[in-house]
């Protein structure tokens, strides 16, 4: 009988056959089919595409193939493709293997939807060299708060780019990666990633905690830069700042160039609001009360716009109190303002308006002059009725000597800024 068996004439694709009829279907076209099969001497060799697809077959088929092999007198050994001699030319796995990417949502968008304030000229104008293929630099890596238009700078990318771009959110990248090793098409996954001029993968913090998915996504990096392909990557923190993502993750994310994008200034806001066709004065009022948050922005405009299509009429003053009444800040009085600044420079509302002229003091006052002149509509008469009663020339020197005293005080630059951006 054995010598029955080992006199068999010994056919690669036989055993192929035989392995096939005694497998999922599913199964064999995406794992087995694609290998290499050579016989060598009473060795039954497997060439897989690579160390991943070895290790998976021999941890998960060994069983099947050692329990066919044995019948034609043969062991069996799974090789990595490369290391194979003499092997024979096999279909690429994206011959028997198939991804269909997910339904692609219409994220395209132009650099003219993003209103660049001074301090986003910078990660503007990286957007458009990235797009324009001139960059020398990838990944470009865009960070910032929700709302700030991170998005809105990745779709502009998307839009504006030759050639293939695949653009996923960071929760799509793991939902797919994990649907392609569930339906065995993981090579045909990467080749789709990876068949492209530009990457981009919104909300990279997605990823963090997700090991497998983390790896891939990091080779891919990798693969797309040796390929000189751009990579875009938006995030809501800075590469050493992400958490969940060790130090090879971080410093890969930050060795292309790292762009932050604030957000919407008030002069950006007032912009989007005359866009949506407020009257300047309008638009100006409620950038004063609206949070610096796109998406609220977007809400606002959206609402506007809905109110205008429906009801067939421009709104007002007096239609935007009672039409975003449950978005917008509350105005503050002056008399509110000067009591906050107060707790915020730590002096007494009663010092303030007394006649103490304590250096400390002095200053505090001035400073309060400077902020109510910048977020407020008062004279400086008026400036000098909230402050103790000043007169006008007192509010004009001391607003005058703050103004020089900000040229070389970068903290109390700093201060009145902050103070005039939450007051205005």
């Amino acid at each position: 009988m054995q010598a029955a068996i080992l006199n068999k004439q010994v056919n690669p694709d036989e055993i192929k056959s035989v392995i096939s009829s005694r497998m999922d279907a599913a199964c064999f076209s995406a794992w087995i089919s694609p290998m290499g099969f050579n016989v060598y001497g009473d060795v039954l060799e497997l060439c897989a595409p690579n160390q991943f697809t070895a290790d998976f077959i021999s941890m998960t088929y060994m069983g099947v193939l050692n329990a066919v092999a044995a019948e034609y007198g043969l062991g069996v050994r799974v090789v990595v493709a490369h290391g194979a001699p003499a092997m024979r030319k096999t279909a690429n796995d994206n011959n028997t293997q198939t991804y269909s990417g997910p339904a692609e949502k219409n994220n395209a968008g132009d650099f003219d939807s993003f209103i660049a304030s001074e301090e986003n000229a910078f990660v503007l104008s990286a957007c458009k060299k990235m797009a324009a293929g001139a960059a020398t630099f990838s990944p470009l890596f865009i960070y910032g708060p929700a709302g700030c238009g991170k998005t809105v700078l990745a779709g502009a990318i998307n839009g504006a780019s030759n050639g293939r771009v695949v653009m996923m959110s960071g929760a799509m990248f793991v939902a797919e990666f994990a649907r392609a090793l569930h339906d065995r098409t993981i090579f045909a996954f990467k080749d789709y990633c990876r068949n492209c001029d530009t990457f981009i993968l919104d909300d990279v913090q997605v990823l963090a905690g997700k090991r497998a998915t983390c790896e891939e996504f990091l080779q891919l990096i990798i693969d797309l830069r040796a390929a000189g392909k751009n990579v875009v990557l938006t995030s809501n923190a800075a590469p050493g700042n992400l958490t969940g993502f060790d130090r090879r993750a971080q410093s890969l994310f930050a060795s292309g160039l790292v762009a932050d994008v604030v957000a919407p200034t008030r002069a950006v806001r007032r912009e989007i609001f005359a866009r949506a066709g407020l009257d300047s004065k309008l638009a100006d009022t409620i950038a004063g009360r609206v949070t610096a948050d796109g998406h609220v922005i977007s809400g606002v405009v959206n609402k506007i716009r809905a109110y205008t299509e429906i009801m067939g009429e421009c709104v007002n003053e007096t239609i935007v109190e009672k039409l975003l009444a449950d978005t917008l800040k509350k105005s503050k009085s002056p008399i509110v303002m000067v009591k906050s600044m107060c707790e915020k420079l730590g002096v007494s509302y009663d010092a303030v308006c007394g006649s103490g002229r304590a250096r400390a003091l002095v200053l505090a006052r001035q400073m309060m002059m400077v902020v109510l002149k910048n977020v407020t509509g008062l004279s400086l008469a008026e400036i000098g009725e909230y402050v103790g009663g000043r007169d006008h020339a007192t509010v004009m020197y001391g607003i005058d000597r703050i103004e020089k005293l900000l040229t070389s005080d970068l903290v109390m630059s700093a201060t009145i800024a902050e103070m005039i951006e939450e007051y205005k």
